[in-house]
This record gives structure tokens, sequence and C-alpha cells, in this order.
């Protein structure tokens, strides 16, 4: 059974996107026209974080175009838009949120999880404001918390407050694994810009809800993320024994490689977990041909 077909996968693995021109060499053939690239994504990875929504809400049209690429068992996760997390903070926002849900609606039973990415000034004094906004979200809606604030992760009575929260309202809290990004040398272009975007913060591995989200933000050589892999290789299959559904999303600095990345990872963990349960297998396309027409000769 494949990653794609398998109706309840312990895990999904996706990416950050599922167009990028570099990807003709591991995702898609060159005749691949760019309207077909996500049906083509949907054949490998079971999941994708879709960031597109952060900047701007898509028309109905497109919408209904992508939730027609992909199958039932695939799953989005959308960012709520910036308006309502970052300008506004959660407040005085219902209406926006009821306008985004609505526009998204036909995507609503293949979306996993609506992700609420917090800026670094939504500290613990706005924990209540969003008590109050996961408690108007709707409830049969699975949410993901992303938070930057440094006291959620001194291990104080804000985090322990936070993680309260989200376990009272079932809302997963996310993980961003910038480790591996951060121990590669600012010499490039790519890693200068990820070095400037991408906080900095510890990774305490807690899963308040059902869905736990790894964020792992990779070394452009991937073979240096085993070290920092090493840990997820140990976490996530006790997430996967007490019957929750992971999302792991590999990123890269500059994501030309990520689906090669992300094959490897999860081979390491099938690997890791197959005294316990087999994982559903995944392969690139491209290769998986090379791999025939080397049997061939």
């Amino acid at each position: 059974m494949s990653l794609t077909t398998a109706k309840m996968p312990p895990l999904r693995l996706g990416l950050t996107q599922w167009s990028h021109n570099h990807w003709i060499n591991s995702l898609y053939d060159k005749g691949c026209k760019s309207g077909d690239r996500l049906a083509r994504y949907a054949e490998v990875f079971n999941t994708v974080e879709g960031n597109t929504t952060f900047y701007a809400t898509p028309s109905m049209t497109t919408v209904q175009k992508w939730h027609d690429a992909t199958p039932d068992h695939f799953r989005f996760t959308f960012k709520l838009p910036q308006t309502i997390t970052h300008q506004q903070q959660l407040r005085h926002c219902d209406q926006a949120v009821a306008d985004f849900l609505s526009t998204m609606q036909v995507l609503e039973p293949k979306t996993g999880i609506w992700k609420i990415q917090l800026p670094a000034q939504f500290g613990p004094d706005a924990l209540p404001i969003l008590a109050q906004f996961l408690t108007k979200f709707p409830a049969h809606l699975t949410t993901g918390v992303e938070v930057r604030h440094p006291a959620f992760f001194a291990k104080g009575p804000e985090e322990q407050a936070l993680n309260r929260l989200l376990i009272k309202y079932r809302s997963n809290r996310i993980i961003m694994d910038s480790r591996p990004v951060f121990s590669a040398a600012p010499i490039t272009p790519a890693v200068i810009d990820a070095h400037r975007k991408k906080p900095q913060i510890p990774v305490h591995a807690i899963a308040t809800a059902n869905n736990p989200v790894i964020r792992f933000i990779g070394h452009p050589n991937d073979n240096c993320n085993d070290p920092f892999f090493k840990n997820w290789l140990q976490r996530l299959p006790l997430w996967i024994a007490e019957g929750k559904q992971p999302y792991l999303f590999i990123h890269s600095p500059d994501n030309n490689h990520a689906p090669e990345s992300a094959v490897r990872l999860y081979k390491n963990l099938q690997h890791q977990m197959a005294s316990i349960i087999a994982l559903p297998d995944v392969e690139l396309p491209l290769h998986q041909q090379q791999d025939q027409q080397i049997k061939l000769l």
C-alpha cells in the first residue's frame, strides 16, 4: 500500500508547496503543465502546507480546482489569512473568518488542519483572546496553533498555560524545528534568507491534540539532517503508538531537493518502525522509472 492510497495513514507527509520548477527532476516530467502539478504531487505525498491563503484568499474557482486535483484521502493544511492572525491578531475578525471558511467550504472535507500562525508580539497576555477565538471557531474543524513569543518556549507558567489552553480546545501545537537550517553556514543566498526569515526557537515536542504538526526546516546538505531527525525517529513512533496521526512537513532553504529529502527521511522512519508497524510506501515517480531502467539494463 502506498502513502497516498491509505485511507487512514499513521502519518501524513508533505512539503511546503506543490509547485516548484526544480521538481521537474523528481516529481514531474518535463511535459507536466503547471495546472497539473498538484495532481502529480498528490500521487506521492498525502498532505501539503497551503501557505498561499496566508497572503490572499483564493477564488472559489481556484478552490474547486484544488479539490478536483486531489484524491479523497489527501489532506491540505491551510493558514488563516494574515489579516486575521497578524493584522487583527484574532480580534474583531468573526466576519473575516466566516468569509474565509465560506470560500474554502468545498475543500473542508479535504482540509486536515486549519493553521493559526501567530506573530512574535502575540504573547501570554493575549491567551484569553486565543481562547475566545478557539471557542468561536467551528468545533468540527481541526486547528493547529504556531506561536513565536519567547515566553511560550521558556518552560514556565506562560508556556504551561498555552499548552493547557490548546489541550482544552483540542488544538494542535505546531512545532517548528529550525535547528538544521541554523546549523548551516550562511554562505548561500538561500541559507542567508532562511536565517533572516525563520525563527530560531527551541523545539518542544509536545502533542496537545491528535495531530501534532512538525515543520522540519532542513540543512541544504540532506545528510546533515540526520542528527536532527534522530529525535523524531524516537518521538513519532510514540505518538503513532498512542493512536495519534502526526503531520510531518519537510522544508529546505531553497526547496530544490525537498521531495528527495522528505522521501529519504520518511524511509528512515519506516525502517525504524518496521518491527512495530508497517508504514505505507512512498517513492518519487521519476526515481521509480530510473530504477526500472537500471533493472532492465
